[in-house]
């Protein structure tokens, strides 16, 4: 079966899958990660195959909607895969980026490395930030009844890998804690770029927030 071919078996087979997803994380995430992640691999030496595969599958089975268990998306990709009968070294590829593409609160060390690994983050990154990564935030927030903000409760910038999984606190707290974090965490130059435009949004956005906030003008 020629790549194309398996290209587009893939995103049927993710629309499907994910089909009634949380909105931050349905098929129309994926489709703008898998963009972004094409547009981006233009201006680098990576396997295009490898970073259209990882992107559709990235999200594919996230943790967070299966009880914590990280294991859960790479198996679905794998099966998936090699029904497709797509070459082992490719197969194992996208499973190590979908093992290691995730944030795990900023202070996990990232296992596997790869010039399509560093694509595909940059792709999912962004679409953390600005102003969908805005309407993502605030739709899981509201998808798990967490507070919009709380001023005493104070973002915690030093969570362990559990922690971060298991953090209840207000959406506006995972700005500090993730989000704004972001633009400095980007592998490419395209995605640096995008992601300055993108952050500065943020930061706007939250200066109005608080000033509503406090009720003032």
């Amino acid at each position: 079966m020629i790549e194309e071919q398996i290209i587009s078996k893939t995103i049927d087979f993710v629309k499907e899958k994910l089909a009634g997803a949380e909105g931050g994380h349905d098929w129309f995430h994926t489709q703008r990660v898998f963009n972004n992640a094409r547009l981006i691999a233009k201006d680098e030496t990576v396997d295009f195959f490898v970073v259209s595969l990882g992107a559709l599958l990235h999200d594919i089975a996230d943790s967070k909607f299966h009880n914590g268990d990280e294991t859960v998306g790479p198996k679905i990709a794998k099966e998936f895969l090699e029904e497709l009968q797509v070459e082992n070294e490719v197969v194992q590829h996208v499973i190590n980026i979908i093992e290691n593409i995730s944030f795990k609160g900023g202070n996990v060390e990232q296992k596997f490395k790869s010039p399509e690994l560093d694509v595909i983050q940059d792709a999912d990154r962004l679409d953390a930030i600005g102003a969908i990564g805005i309407a993502r935030c605030f739709n899981y927030g509201g998808f798990k009844n967490r507070a919009l903000y709380d001023p005493d409760v104070a973002p915690n910038l030093h969570m362990s890998k559990q922690e971060y999984k298991n953090s209840t606190a207000p959406t506006i707290n995972h700005f500090y804690e993730k989000l704004l974090l972001l633009k400095d965490r980007m592998n490419t130059e395209t995605g640096k770029e995008i992601a300055l435009q993108r952050h500065t949004y943020m930061e706007t956005f939250l200066e109005q927030f608080y000033k509503e906030w406090e009720g003032e003008l």
